[in-house]
């Protein structure tokens, strides 16, 4: 029962509730359309020129600095380069001419009329070179001394000497043999290696020059020579370096 009551109520109530409730919210909301459209703020007039004026342009540049003026250099044509004349490059419109005064004739033994002051009497005209008062000429200076007589001059000691290798042989004093190199004796290859050499003033071998013989005996034969020391050779009391041949023989036995 009490269930189609409310039902019913309901029903009744419904559709004109429903009716005034939309008209409020339209109603209210066109007020607050309307509100703003009637009741607003004015921009400021000082601000609203701002916007609407354009700002002012900015200041110009300053000016350029001024060129500096030119300098107009006059050049003057060289006549010589290196000691040798040079054409001009434009002919000169006028010429210099150069004129010397002509110089006095020059009279012998004339002189001055009525003497000059400080003169001497019975003097020469334009007076003598080196003469004194009176014009009297001086004694001639005396001759130069002879130079002076050089000594003979001492003959230079002989700095080098060339000795046969022979004799050279015959004044070693320290004499390593040479090692046979092994591919060489495998090889079976044999023979001599001539060198040239200088030996200096203490005995020692300075300069060695391989003369002749085979690439594999050179190595071993250049190894020992140098360690060969000679007897110094004195020529007149004094040491001197010998230039020399010397000869390494290498022999397979048997």
């Amino acid at each position: 029962m009490f269930e189609s009551v409310f039902v019913e109520q309901g029903k009744t109530r419904k559709t004109w509730t429903v009716l005034v409730s939309f008209l409020g919210q339209c109603l209210l909301v066109g007020v607050m359309i309307l509100i703003p459209m009637i009741y607003f703020d004015t921009l400021p007039s000082t601000q609203l020129t701002s916007f609407l004026v354009a700002p002012p342009p900015p200041p110009p540049p300053p000016p350029p600095p001024a060129a500096a003026p030119v300098k107009v250099v006059k050049v003057i044509p060289r006549q010589f380069d290196a000691g040798k004349l040079m054409a001009p490059r434009e002919i000169p419109k006028e010429i210099a001419k150069i004129e010397e005064d002509e110089l006095p004739p020059v009279t012998g033994a004339v002189g001055v009329i009525g003497g000059v002051p400080g003169g001497v009497p019975g003097g020469a005209a334009g007076g003598v070179i080196g003469g004194i008062i009176g014009s009297v000429p001086t004694a001639a200076p005396p001759p130069p001394p002879p130079p002076p007589v050089k000594e003979k001059e001492k003959p230079k000691p002989v700095q080098r000497i060339r000795v046969g290798g022979n004799v050279q042989a015959a004044r070693l004093i320290h004499q390593p043999k040479p090692v046979y190199p092994p591919l060489a004796r495998q090889a079976r290859i044999q023979g001599t290696v001539r060198f040239n050499a200088i030996i200096g003033k203490d005995g020692r071998i300075e300069n060695l020059t391989v003369v002749s013989g085979h690439p594999l005996l050179i190595p071993a034969a250049t190894e020992a020579v140098k360690q060969w020391v000679y007897k110094p050779t004195l020529l007149n009391g004094e040491p001197v370096e010998v230039v020399t041949q010397i000869d390494v023989n290498f022999t397979l036995s048997g």
